[in-house]
């Protein structure tokens, strides 16, 4: 489900909607034209290669319908096949249907709940649209002072918000500010539909958002999330989380969101009460996440101590994720990790964590463990976040190393793609530390496994593999002899014909060559950037 694009190096990264990463800078063509470089161009490439990174464009994938029939999760693109429905009605039935629910004769109510089911064809609700004055007479029916017909006209009003036909959803335009009006009713059942419908309009329909911003719906919201009642805090979390990702969100929706107290009871409900509100964390973790990755204004985030909070989550879940009986804790864990991931980045910036970064690392590996390998998922935005979380820290790779994480993590090579590719990174910003990180890597024999990436057949990993390679022979050129003693040349050889990697893989059989062949007074700190100096 989630792919990442090319990635070498290391860099705290900003994962958007996905870790997907597209348009990432090439790996310099100049870098392998000498045998090393300084450090001051590794830092000026990784830079630059960050900024590209946060520059990528995010996935939208959680944007979708929800339909709600008699507490019933019916996902998006199912309309229309529900064995209990109606077939789909002709125009004439329709017609009939409307006549009957406007004489307002005892069938009304009958006649209201068939049109409810017919609705749920694509076939009838094209039909329904184009009966003049048949969304007038619903919408009477929804704003009327009968109960029980205003929920079933409630329910005809989701069902054509379910629609992907652009018309049919156009012409629910005039019930937006009704189904926001409502939201603020005794009904909890009213209020949860009116919700769903609304979270449904504002996908599609700029038009609805224009209307419903002005007319107040952030702080309707943020009075609804008061709601003692799971499924309202649920509901509002959908349309906070549709809302949130709209390409306007940055400018016109997060704004008077981080304005109002929303961000604040978002981040406690996501924090408490998992045993009932789990579906509620998981919508408001997801909101929260599009808030951080747009980057508005994270250091007001930041200075409402969301970090800690979602931090201490994390150890908690890992503390429990054994032996809890909370189903589906990976779908809260997704978010969350996103969100902490993404404010490290933000924090690296600053240049300073205020997280204990040992324990984090501990949580993160509890989750790889328990997840790998059914929930591949989690496993790579756990590595995304121990990404963002070593590319700036000493205090973390060296915790990495020394806390009995490093065999877990060298585990995950030669696994999944994805997998495989984020470790990489991962031991990458180990490397990128310098002699002594390098050295301990090189002690806990990084060496075998780096070689078995290396015979792997997907460009990009074996292309992680080089960055490694590279690292290692710069800061530890030692390593050079153990690569060749253990047919580490012909690994790379056999990528000699690829386009994308040949000019790296020669510049590093040259390189590991040239190590081997050193004179034994040459001392053993000698680094790869010093050997143009001892060239015969």
């Amino acid at each position: 489900m989630l792919s990442l694009g090319s990635v070498s190096g290391s860099g705290a990264i900003a994962a958007y909607a996905s870790p997907e990463i597209s348009g990432a800078r090439s790996w310099r063509r100049s870098r392998y034209q000498r045998y090393g470089c300084n450090v001051e161009e590794l830092r000026t490439w990784r830079r630059e290669r960050e900024s590209a990174l946060r520059s990528a464009r995010r996935l939208q994938q959680l944007i979708s319908k929800r339909l709600l029939r008699e507490d019933t999760w019916i996902d998006d693109g199912q309309v229309g096949i529900d064995s209990d429905a109606a077939a789909p009605f002709s125009e004439e039935e329709v017609s009939q249907l409307l006549r009957n629910i406007q004489r307002g004769t005892e069938g009304r109510a009958t006649s209201l709940r068939h049109l409810r089911q017919g609705l749920q064809h694509r076939e009838t609700q094209q039909k329904f649209i184009r009966l003049e004055g048949s969304m007038r007479v619903l919408i009477g029916l929804f704003t009327s002072n009968w109960a029980d017909l205003q929920m079933d006209a409630a329910h005809c009003l989701h069902e054509l918000s379910h629609s992907s036909d652009p018309d049919v959803v156009e012409a629910c335009l005039p019930a937006s500010s009704y189904l926001l009006t409502y939201l603020s009713g005794h009904s909890i059942a009213l209020m949860e539909l009116c919700l769903y419908t609304l979270g449904n309009l504002v996908v599609e329909m700029k038009a609805v958002k224009k209307q419903l911003l002005p007319q107040g719906i952030i702080s309707v919201l943020a009075s609804c999330i008061q709601s003692p009642h799971v499924v309202v805090q649920e509901g509002v979390g959908y349309v906070l989380s549709q809302l949130l990702q709209s390409r306007e969100a940055p400018a016109e929706i997060i704004p008077l969101v981080l304005d109002s107290t929303l961000p604040r009871d978002m981040l406690h409900l996501v924090c408490s009460n998992l045993e009932k509100g789990m579906g509620a964390a998981v919508e408001f973790a997801w909101g929260l996440h599009y808030i951080i990755c747009s980057r508005v204004n994270n250091s007001l985030l930041i200075s409402q101590r969301t970090m800690p909070s979602l931090t201490q989550l994390l150890l908690e879940l890992a503390s429990m994720i054994s032996t809890s009986s909370i189903e589906c804790l990976e779908l809260l864990i997704c978010p969350v990790v996103r969100c902490v991931g993404n404010l490290l980045a933000e924090e690296a910036d600053d240049g300073e964590l205020l997280v204990k970064e040992e324990h984090l690392l501990w949580a993160m590996f509890v989750f790889i463990q328990h997840f790998l390998p059914k929930h591949l998922f989690v496993v790579q935005e756990c590595l995304w976040l121990i990404n963002n979380l070593t590319a700036n820290s000493t205090i973390s790779c060296c915790a990495l190393l020394n806390l009995d994480l490093f065999p877990s993590l060298l585990k995950l090579l030669c696994s999944h793609q994805m997998v495989n590719l984020l470790a990489l990174t991962v031991l990458c910003n180990v490397a990128a530390k310098g002699t002594a990180c390098c050295q301990t890597l090189y002690q806990k024999a990084v060496l075998p496994s780096l070689i078995s990436t290396l015979a792997l057949p997907d460009a990009q990993v074996v292309g992680q593999g080089l960055e490694l390679l590279h690292l290692l022979f710069l800061h530890w050129p030692e390593a050079a002899t153990d690569f060749v003693d253990q047919s580490g040349l012909q690994a790379l050889e056999q990528h000699q014909d690829n386009l994308q990697l040949q000019e790296r893989v020669k510049a590093l059989i040259q390189t590991a060559s040239q190590l081997v062949a050193l004179p034994q007074d040459c001392p053993l700190g000698t680094s790869v950037e010093d050997l143009q100096f001892v060239r015969k």
